[in-house]
């Protein structure tokens, strides 16, 4: 596709955010199906998207930022999926009825064998989706390998810059953003806390028990936590670009890919209110916004949300989380297998903790997504070995 294709397919898109999708733009088999990955930059905080209300161990880890058990008299609680998981209430009109109707999957500790907790690392290492033994030489991305084994599959990503996921493909892959870019900003009384709780410490050995660090060092971990979303914006008007995705998803690519910023909670995380929750339901109202306008597509759509690690279990004393290890995976889409909380669990109680803080990975994701898309596309073992080498695909029956 040349420039000028490329740029009209892109008016139309933004076009067809405000316009009823009355019309083809482009002549694609219709049976193809299309698959979005969605790449929240930072590590956001699982803990309070996927609720452990079923462990006491939570509430008393958490003592400002647990979100309340479910109670049908409270809307800011919980809503419970099951016995032991509930949904943070800020994602009961976007992501609760997707639930309802079986759309949807959580997967809880997943991610990375990486244990580096480096946002930058870790992201290289996913994106990459080779062998955490070959990291540093990031040359080629699993989404670039899947485009080169599936060449009737046209890949699109919805960024400033082409990710890694999509580098290395030996062919031009073209990438667009359709959305403003990211600014975070700390008020005085953040910069405060950040301060209060680094106090006399090197930023590397940061501590979460009150002790600050010096001006100077909490502009570098506010930078950090800027950085750490590589420019993706902000889920802000998310439902409004993914209008603008679906209408090019729909007609001409059927392999894309989105990164969110802003998801680096180290202070303030807030569980209902505040930029989590904001993040979530920016997130949430996005995800839905991209089923409505696939309308009858949506049944031959899979969306993967992730991000590079979760969060410590136990919140700081900035009434923040830091970086993590295990996460939970979002699979969803009109024909998703959803409706439960899928793969290998343990319960949520101390003794199951990595180092003490973290959620445990149990379901590497390069088993995981591999699982995912050799369904999707009936792929074979070889083919799979050139995507994800060396993984071993898991059929979690999620499509």
């Amino acid at each position: 596709m040349n420039r000028r294709e490329f740029l009209l397919a892109a008016a139309s898109a933004s076009a067809a955010s405000t316009l009823p999708f009355c019309g083809r733009l482009f002549a694609t088999p219709a049976d193809l199906p299309r698959f979005l990955l969605v790449f929240l930059r930072g590590g956001y905080d699982c803990n309070n998207l996927l609720v452990p209300h079923g462990s006491d161990f939570y509430y008393e880890s958490r003592p400002t930022l647990a979100i309340a058990r479910p109670d049908a008299s409270d809307p800011r609680s919980a809503i419970a999926l099951d016995a032991n998981w509930g949904l943070n209430p800020v994602l009961r009109d976007s992501i609760h009825p997707l639930w309802q109707r079986r759309q949807i999957a959580f997967v809880p500790f997943a991610g990375t064998d990486d244990l580096s907790r480096s946002h930058f690392e870790t992201q290289d290492n996913i994106e990459s989706g080779e062998p955490t033994a070959h990291r540093g030489s990031f040359r080629s991305g699993f989404l670039a390998r899947l485009a080169g084994v599936l060449p009737a599959v046209s890949p699109i990503a919805f960024t400033s810059a082409l990710p890694l996921s999509f580098q290395g493909a030996g062919k031009d892959i073209p990438n667009i953003l359709l959305r403003g870019d990211p600014r975070a900003h700390f008020d005085a009384r953040q910069s405060a806390i950040l301060a209060q709780m680094y106090r006399g410490t090197p930023l590397a050995a940061a501590t979460a028990d009150g002790l600050a660090l010096p001006q100077t060092i909490s502009r570098e971990l506010r930078d950090e936590m800027l950085q750490a979303g590589r420019g993706a914006p902000g889920a802000g008007g998310f439902a409004d670009v993914t209008k603008r995705i679906a209408a090019l998803m729909r007609e001409r690519y059927r392999l894309g890919f989105v990164d969110l910023g802003g998801w680096d909670t180290h202070v303030n995380q807030g569980s209902v209110s505040g930029g989590l929750a904001n993040n979530l339901r920016g997130l949430g109202a996005g995800l839905a916004a991209y089923a409505e306008a696939l309308g009858d597509e949506w049944n031959n759509t899979v969306v993967v949300v992730l991000s590079e690690f979760g969060r410590t279990f136990r919140e700081n004393g900035g009434k923040g989380t830091d970086h993590g290890h295990g996460t939970v995976y979002w699979v969803l889409g009109g024909r998703v297998a959803g409706g439960r909380i899928a793969g290998e669990q343990v319960a949520v109680a101390p003794a199951n903790l990595l180092q003490n803080r973290d959620y445990p990975v149990l379901n590497n994701y390069r088993d995981l997504i591999g699982g995912v898309l050799k369904r999707i596309w009936n792929l074979s073992d070889d083919r799979m070995q050139t995507v994800f080498p060396g993984a071993t695909p898991r059929d979690l029956r999620l499509v």
